[in-house]
């Protein structure tokens, strides 16, 4: 796996073992992303379409959680490692190994697509591609949660994330983003940073046309 994909799938087979202990509950900590993947559960379930993906899943927490709360939920991420981890912590669930921007799923088969910070490593120039990806898997109606960094200026701003380079985003061209590849922008929540860096912290539902 070539660039910076390849670079950071294996920055994260590095961390399995921190990463999974660090983040197994995350979201304990978290109620106002709690709140939003609460919400996108909610909203998915109402589609009557339950089939939902946790694309970045990483160790496969969100992906469990995702399955509490009534979605048939399977998780999808760039490192071996973390798919290895998530289907020893999670084994009657589904973890596949594969890039955001080539999901092993069948056109519109999805009611819900669930980001977790797992589009931040992605240059700007490629995440447009990311996203068309998302929509082409999701059924019309069906709903995206993205979660991600934000920053206040016009432009995304590269940083050093402490796995693998990472991006901040403006909300509203984010948002923008999502329009051009087809999906519309229903809630947006957006608030103090929980960590050192300094930035915003973005989560976002849209739904396919």
């Amino acid at each position: 796996m070539a660039g910076h994909q390849g670079e950071t799938g294996a920055a994260y087979d590095e961390v399995v073992e921190l990463y999974a202990s660090m983040f197994a509950d995350q979201l304990e900590t978290r109620p106002f992303a709690r709140a939003m993947v609460n919400t996108f559960a909610e909203l998915v379930r109402e589609t009557e379409n339950r089939r939902a993906a946790d694309v970045g899943c990483g160790p496969g927490h969100l992906t469990a959680m995702l399955h509490e709360l009534g979605l048939d939920a399977f998780g999808v991420d760039i490192s071996a490692g973390m798919v290895e981890h998530a289907r020893r912590a999670h084994p009657a669930l589904r973890f596949d190994e594969a890039r955001l921007e080539a999901m092993p799923v069948k056109s519109g088969a999805l009611g819900g697509v669930l980001a977790h910070y797992s589009m931040i490593h992605t240059p700007p120039r490629e995440l447009p591609s990311v996203l068309t990806e998302q929509v082409r898997v999701l059924a019309p109606g069906g709903l995206l949660l993205v979660s991600f960094f934000a920053t206040a200026g016009p432009e995304p701003v590269r940083f050093d994330h402490k796995v693998a380079p990472a991006y901040s985003w403006p909300v509203d061209r984010f948002v923008e983003l999502l329009a051009e590849a087809g999906l519309v922008t229903f809630a947006r929540l957006i608030h103090d940073p929980a960590s050192e860096r300094g930035f915003l912290d973005a989560h976002v539902l849209a739904r396919r046309h």
